[in-house]
């Protein structure tokens, strides 16, 4: 039989498969319909020494437009991938653009559809040992032209831990359960400290920091229900809807965390008691972007790469959280142009130098806050070895984490806040420095 030539979607695909972070692989049950596409990734794990992996199909279906054409079952299969034998089956395919990857020597053959019993029931089950530690991709491929598959999948991936107790998470995601727990502890402190912080200073807090509260609660519950979550799929394979709640404090959170910015950035409640028009759009343009950045994310956490629209819906959260990231940017950057134009006319040299000082150095944190978190972990889970995908996560945490101290000790309620009350010798150095520093960004 003639494979479908079809070797650039391939290689689009097997080269996506690098950019796959490994999932939750709680156990799954996926159904797939009249299918054509030539290869499917479902998901990448990290295996130990002592790792498994288990297949089964059932219901499986093979169609094609030619009534005369008999499938070559053993042209249909299941196989393991690693991304050090990535490169070598892109060269194969490259060389002969009919080249089936079941004939590469660089895969871990599962089995093909040769091995499923015999119609109705066409299922076939099987576990399968890994004895070479990696991180592998799970794949299947169909190398028969024009035929379309219908099938129920179900996977199962897992190590054994040291007490041969089954380990659902890849080796490196072990340690997540208890990063995140960490963390929801480093919230909770910090959530009483902020309002131990507010009852002292209750005379001048502000709205916004009622909001800086929640969003400090909905951070400790995120976490908790993501350390909750990691647990039960790392014991039992699946969430135990865990998974509901995680999604639920997430887009909590997320949405508060780009409103608190944006407020601040206004001066909302603290300097001034309402926003301008402007102002109130950024709110409307991010407030709707996040919730589809929210859908996008629950999409690709728990579907996963099998989806024909996996690769769509991962573009979309890539282009809403670059277009929210910039549009947060705004009004800080209006509040520092109005605090400029305010400085040469109100004669309050020394108050405007200090607000602006604030809010410039406001405008830095946020742009390495969301250069750390977009860049440089996404870079750390690039080039980190499998075993240790858990420091990018603990690098995130740590990040965000800082960027919460800062910004929470920069805009704390007190009675005397450096920033804004100064004496009267100030004013002459304030002017001066006010005439040498346009605070041009």
């Amino acid at each position: 039989m003639t494979r479908l030539p079809l070797s650039i979607p391939l290689l689009l695909l097997l080269s996506a498969s690098t950019l796959l972070t490994p999932t939750s692989a709680e156990t799954k049950s996926l159904t797939i319909s009249t299918d054509e596409r030539p290869m499917i990734l479902f998901e990448k794990f990290g295996f130990t020494r002592s790792g498994h992996v288990s297949v089964s199909v059932s219901s499986v279906s093979v169609t094609s437009p030619s009534s005369t054409l008999i499938p070559d079952p053993s042209r249909l299969g299941f196989f393991l991938m690693s991304e050090e034998s990535l490169l070598q089956v892109l060269l194969e395919i490259q060389q002969n653009p009919s080249f089936c990857v079941l004939d590469s020597p660089y895969v871990l053959h599962l089995f093909t559809f040769h091995d499923l019993s015999p119609p109705p029931t066409s299922s076939y089950e099987h576990l399968y040992p890994v004895t070479s530690p990696n991180e592998y991709s799970l794949f299947f491929v169909n190398c028969v032209a024009d035929t379309k598959i219908s099938m129920k999948v179900r996977t199962e991936m897992y190590n054994l831990d040291p007490n041969g107790e089954k380990d659902y998470l890849p080796a490196g995601s072990t340690r997540l359960p208890g990063l995140y727990f960490l963390f929801f502890i480093g919230y909770l402190g910090f959530l009483c400290s902020w309002g131990y912080v507010c009852w002292i200073n209750k005379r001048v807090v502000h709205r916004i920091h009622v909001l800086m509260a929640a969003l400090l609660l909905m951070k400790a519950l995120n976490l908790i229900c993501a350390a909750e979550d990691k647990h039960y799929v790392k014991v039992t394979g699946t969430p135990h809807g865990w998974d509901v709640l995680f999604y639920i404090f997430q887009f909590i959170r997320v949405v508060l965390l780009f409103t608190v910015i944006v407020l601040i950035g206004t001066g909302w409640s603290f300097l001034k008691p309402f926003l301008q028009e402007k102002e109130k759009n950024v709110l409307m343009v991010v407030v709707p972007l996040q919730v589809l950045a929210n859908i996008a994310s629950i999409v690709i956490g728990e579907t996963g790469p099998f989806i024909k629209d996996w690769v769509t819906w991962n573009q979309v959260f890539l282009l809403v959280d670059i277009v929210c990231c910039c549009a947060i940017l705004f009004p800080i950057v209006w509040s520092i142009r109005s605090l400029r134009e305010t400085s040469k006319t109100d004669g309050k040299a020394a108050r405007n130098l200090a607000k602006l000082s604030l809010f410039r150095q406001f405008y830095i944190v946020v742009i390495g806050y969301l250069y750390f978190t977009r860049i440089v972990v996404f870079a750390l889970k690039t080039i980190a070895a499998y075993k240790y995908q858990w420091v990018s996560n603990a690098a995130e945490e740590v990040a965000s984490l800082a960027f919460y101290v800062v910004m929470f000790y920069m805009f704390r309620p007190v009675e005397k806040n450096e920033y804004f009350v100064l004496d009267e010798e100030d004013e002459e150095a304030a002017e001066l420095a006010l005439k040498e520093d346009d605070f041009e960004l």
